[in-house]
C-alpha cells in the first residue's frame, strides 16, 4: 500500500518528533507494510510508543534475507552479519556440514549461514524461549531444518555430540549492570535473558565454552559475538576450554567475533 506524499511527510514528521533518527526510511517501511490506513495508524502509534521498528513491521532485513520477528523476540542486529560471514568462511568446503545455532532467537543466523553456504548443511537451531522457538520455526521451515527448545546443548539431540562442524552461539553479553543503559526499545521490549550476560557479560559464554569441545567435530569451530572490550577475556575463556581462539573485527559494522576451533587431535 502506498500513500501520497503529504501523508508520508506527516508520518515522517511525527516519527522524527518521537525521536526516530531514520524517520523518513521508517515512514516508507511502515507505509509499505501496512495493509490499510487503520493498520498504518496502529503501527505508527506502536512505533511512537517506543516498540522496536522490527516488532512493529513483523520482520527485519538480515544478510539479504527477510526474517520474521515476533513481538517479544530478540531483534537480529546488522553487526551480527559479520558472525555469519566468519562462520561461512570457516565451514567445510564440501559435503553436508552439521550446523548448530544456539541462542537462536528468530533463527536469523542459521538461516543466513545456510543461505551463504548455498543451502548446504544439516541445520539445528535452539533457544530456551518458547516465543523465539515459534519464530525460528517460521524462518527455518521443516523438514530440512530442526528447531529445538531447551537450555543450550541440552536442547540438541545426543547424536550431534562430537559431530558439529560450525557452532554459532550469539550469547547475550551485556553485563547486568549495563542493562539500564541500553536503548529503551531493547530494554523494554526484548526478552531480558536475550540481553543479560551476567555480572561481567560472559556468564553464558563460559557455559558454552565448557561444553563445546564435547560437541564440536575435530577441527569444528565455535563462533560467538562480543564487545571489543570483552574480546580478550572471552578469548581466554575459550582457550582455557582447550579451543584455539582468534578475534576478528569489522570496524564498519562495529562487530567483534571470536572463532574457536577444536584441535583435530
Amino acid at each position: 500500500m502506498h500513500h501520497t506524499t503529504p501523508q508520508a511527510g506527516e508520518l515522517t514528521r511525527r516519527l522524527r518528533a518521537a525521536g526516530c533518527v531514520f524517520a523518513e526510511d521508517e515512514a516508507r517501511l511502515l507505509s509499505r507494510t501496512a495493509r490499510d490506513a487503520a493498520e498504518l495508524a496502529e503501527m505508527t502509534a506502536r512505533r511512537i510508543a517506543g516498540h522496536p521498528l522490527e516488532h512493529v513491521l513483523g520482520w527485519a532485513g538480515f544478510a539479504g534475507l527477510r526474517i520474521a520477528v515476533d513481538p517479544g523476540v530478540f531483534v537480529p542486529r546488522r553487526r551480527t552479519e559479520f558472525l555469519v560471514r566468519c562462520a561461512a568462511a570457516g565451514a567445510p568446503g564440501t559435503g553436508e556440514p552439521v550446523l548448530v545455532d544456539l541462542c537462536c532467537g528468530t533463527g536469523a543466523v542459521g538461516a543466513a549461514l545456510l543461505a551463504a553456504l548455498g543451502g548446504r548443511g544439516e541445520l539445528h537451531a535452539a533457544d530456551l524461549d518458547p516465543a523465539a522457538v515459534r519464530c525460528a520455526r517460521r524462518n527455518l521451515p521443516v523438514p530440512a531444518h530442526h528447531v529445538h527448545r531447551g537450555d543450550l546443548f541440552a536442547a540438541l539431540p545426543d547424536r550431534l555430540r562430537g559431530r558439529i562442524d560450525v557452532l554459532t552461539a550469539n550469547v547475550p553479553y551485556v553485563p547486568t549492570a549495563d542493562i539500564p543503559l541500553l536503548p529503551p526499545e531493547a530494554r523494554d521490549h526484548e526478552p531480558r535473558p536475550a540481553l543479560d550476560g551476567g555480572p561481567d557479560g560472559l556468564a553464558l559464554l563460559r557455559r558454552v565454552a565448557a561444553a563445546a569441545p564435547d560437541w564440536l567435530a575435530p577441527g569444528g569451530t565455535l563462533l560467538t559475538e562480543t564487545s571489543s572490550r570483552q574480546a580478550a577475556p572471552a578469548a581466554r575463556i575459550l582457550a582455557d576450554a582447550g579451543l584455539e581462539a582468534a578475534v576478528s573485527t569489522d570496524p564498519e559494522l562495529s562487530a567483534t567475533v571470536l572463532t574457536a576451533r577444536r584441535p583435530r587431535s
